[in-house]
Parts: structure tokens; C-alpha cells; sequence
């Protein structure tokens, strides 16, 4: 992975764009608690990358803003790559499920786009399992389970030829897996 820019008044107006971008798309949008606006799943999984994870490259942090907005929303990666550049585009689109595809199939085919990933996007998604799970945590059993299950899979697709630079955001993801079982 390349050396993370700092984050400074300069650059910061990229992750400002994506945070306002990230707010209107999901606007109307809810949690599964059907209470809290998606917004904040979103939100959380940026800071969750710079405070926790420590990352504080501003095209990361973009990218994780926006990690649900193609899945999710109706902007695409066209939309993403004019005002963000074809990084973020392309971070955000392999965080994007082919919602197409059977369950199941699709399940399969995003474990494996996720193993194939560059570590700015296995980065993101440990953030959104991060926070996924964090949500979970205060969900009935059956809930807890599915989502344990799902990001165990996806934990395991992102260990697999992972590198050093993912270990500690990896190492957090596990204990918290282990906490909330």
C-alpha cells in the first residue's frame, strides 16, 4: 500500500463532499432498528477507520462515506468517479454487492471480489464489519447470528493474502467477533 497522506485543511474538502453526497443519497433511509438513519452506519465506518483503524488517508475515508451509496442509492460508479476520481470509484464499487444474483450466489461472488481486493477496500469493509457488528450486538439471537456468520465469511475472504498492513484492523475485528458471540 502506498504511504497514507496526512489529513489536512487542504484535502479535507474531499471527505466533506463525500460526507454531504453520502447524506442526501441516504436520506429516508434507515437502520435495521428502523430508527437510526443509515447516514450514521456510514459515518461510523469512517470513523472507525481513522480512530480506531488509524487511517487517515482522505480517499480511504471518502470511499468508506460513500461504501453503500451504488449498492444502495441511486448513484453509480460514473457519478462517484466525476466528483471523487476512479480510486474512490473503483474502492466503492468492489464494496458493492450484485444485489442481482441470488442470495446466496451473490454471497459467494462478494466474498471472493473481496479477496481479490486491494487493502484500501478490505480496510473499509473491516470497518463495516466493525460496526456491523457493533449494531448486532444489541440484536435478537437469530439476527446476531446471521451477521456473525456473514462477517466471519467475509473475515475470512479478507485474511486470506492479506498483508501486514491489515493485521491490526483484523486483529480488532476478531476480538470483537468473539465478543459479541
Amino acid at each position: 500500500m502506498k504511504p497514507k497522506p496526512k489529513l489536512t485543511k487542504n484535502n479535507f474538502n474531499v471527505l466533506t463532499q463525500a460526507i454531504s453526497l453520502a447524506a442526501r443519497a441516504h436520506e429516508g433511509q434507515y437502520r435495521k432498528d428502523n430508527k437510526t438513519p443509515y447516514a450514521a452506519h456510514v459515518f461510523r465506518v469512517c470513523m472507525t477507520l481513522r480512530h480506531v483503524f488509524g487511517v487517515e488517508n482522505e480517499k480511504i475515508l471518502a470511499a468508506a462515506v460513500l461504501h453503500d451509496i451504488i449498492e444502495d442509492t441511486d448513484k453509480d460508479f460514473d457519478d462517484i468517479k466525476e466528483r471523487f476520481g476512479s480510486d474512490v470509484a473503483k474502492w466503492v464499487a468492489l464494496m458493492s454487492k450484485d444485489k442481482r444474483l441470488p442470495e446466496e450466489e451473490c454471497e459467494t461472488a462478494y466474498a471472493k471480489q473481496l479477496h481479490s481486493a486491494p487493502d484500501e477496500v478490505k480496510l473499509i469493509k473491516l470497518a463495516d464489519i466493525h460496526d456491523n457488528l457493533l449494531d448486532a450486538s444489541s440484536a435478537v439471537s437469530d439476527q446476531l447470528s446471521k451477521t456473525v456468520h456473514k462477517t466471519s465469511r467475509y473475515l475470512k475472504a479478507i485474511k486470506q493474502g492479506s498483508g501486514a498492513s491489515l493485521q491490526k484492523a483484523i486483529q480488532i475485528v476478531e476480538v470483537l467477533i468473539k465478543r459479541v458471540k
